[in-house]
């Protein structure tokens, strides 16, 4: 059964993905400025590791978010982003020296730092942009 769709032509879809893409590895370098203990390369290294975190949040943040399930609900919701603070120490490993995460308390907070930088800046630029080709 569907309730809404919006068509897009593929070429929107694409240019969505590659503008989401930049957003996200925008802030991620913004996150490598601010705190300490979480380090990538360069912004080349931060695409990829945008798309890292984009398959990871694919393929397993459904099964963790219901492994969470319980501590989130027990704690209101606050301690959601550590679902986002697990994907982030994948990536670290899957990346291995171009990214650098450090402890488990920094990466909380990048977590959210880039959460909310991306959002933002999804809202700004590219939801602006797919309305503006529209």
């Amino acid at each position: 059964m569907e309730i809404y769709s919006e068509k897009l032509s593929p070429k929107y879809t694409i240019i969505e993905w590659l503008l989401t893409l930049l957003v996200n590895a925008t802030a991620i370098v913004l996150a490598t400025k601010i705190f300490k203990g979480f380090y990538v390369e360069s912004f080349v290294y931060a695409i990829i590791t945008s798309i890292v975190i984009m398959i990871l949040n694919r393929l397993l943040k459904p099964t963790l978010k219901l492994l969470a399930l319980p501590i989130t609900v027990i704690s209101l919701g606050i301690l959601y982003p550590i679902v986002d603070t697990i994907i982030l120490k994948i990536a670290s490993l899957i990346m291995g020296k171009h990214l650098i995460v450090e402890g488990w308390v920094i990466p909380f907070f990048v977590s959210i730092f880039i959460s909310i930088v991306t959002v933002i800046l999804d809202a700004l630029i590219t939801k602006s942009i797919i309305r503006g080709e529209k």
